[in-house]
């Protein structure tokens, strides 16, 4: 099955940590209408890689992650305070965000060296970034543990749930740097241009099933474990890069979900 080969092994294990981790925060994310908001974290990242290069940075995801964090902490804060609308905003910092980390990374043709993040490349994780995910994973689930409630209360009434003594700020900025955090150091795996589509499909492909925020929960992280296996396998047998694979059977996922709705439900 390719598991004889060490990295199919890491690669395998990755996807075990990523691909749940991916289906629980999916949820909020799709449940707050945040999925633009996550792509175009997602797109900032070339602007963090961009600042790295500037300032001589060894690891440019350092750089990325603190660019990260610093857009997902000022889109809350001007989404908040601005009369336009979220969407209008997110729109307008992720087009000037990629514009300037391309500006900078193309300078004197040197974006080929960059251009594999587009996709991504599981199959190069090391065992110490695989170490580095299952440490996030970890924060992530005492975060949501801890958490979850409140911002399930804010995703419903943000008013009322400031009444209940809610510090939705607060809640709502640090699920903010999760998922910058997550998104970021995700990147050079998962890939720029699907990242988003590993977010939200499997949890959007669970809405259509699920009676209850249980079943929301369980099966966006299956559909997301099983489209990440399956992609990854398929992958190494056709020879295609992994991540659009797995984003082709989760997209499959969502569609028959939907239909299946359509005809048995609605």
């Amino acid at each position: 099955m390719g598991l004889e080969y060490g990295f199919m092994r890491n690669a395998f294990v990755a996807i075990l940590i990523i691909t749940p981790l991916f289906g629980m925060l999916g949820t909020m994310i799709v449940s707050r209408k945040m999925a633009f908001f996550s792509d175009a974290l997602g797109h900032s990242a070339l602007t963090g890689i961009a600042f790295g290069v500037i300032l001589g940075v060894a690891d440019t995801n350092i750089t990325m992650v603190v660019f990260g964090i610093a857009f997902a902490l000022l889109l809350n804060y001007i989404s908040s305070k601005s009369g336009t609308s979220t969407d209008t905003i997110i729109s307008v910092f992720s087009s000037c965000s990629v514009a300037i980390g391309l500006a900078i990374l193309s300078k004197g043709g040197n974006f080929s060296k960059y251009s594999s993040l587009l996709v991504g490349d599981i199959l190069s994780i090391s065992k110490w970034e695989i170490v580095s995910l299952f440490v996030i994973f970890v924060v992530a689930y005492v975060f949501f543990f801890c958490c979850f409630n409140y911002l399930h209360a804010a995703s419903i009434h943000r008013t009322l749930a400031k009444s209940r003594q809610i510090p939705v700020r607060l809640v709502e900025n640090l699920f903010a740097v999760l998922i910058a955090v997550i998104v970021m150091l995700s990147i050079k795996w998962v890939g720029i241009l699907i990242i988003n589509a590993l977010l939200i499909l499997p949890a959007a492909a669970s809405r259509n099933l699920s009676a209850n925020m249980r079943e929301y929960h369980f099966f966006s992280i299956l559909f997301s474990l099983f489209s990440g296996i399956l992609g990854l396998f398929v992958s190494y047998y056709t020879n295609v890069a992994t991540g659009p694979m797995i984003v082709i059977f989760a997209s499959i996922l969502y569609f028959a979900t939907y239909l299946y709705t359509r005809k048995y439900q609605g």
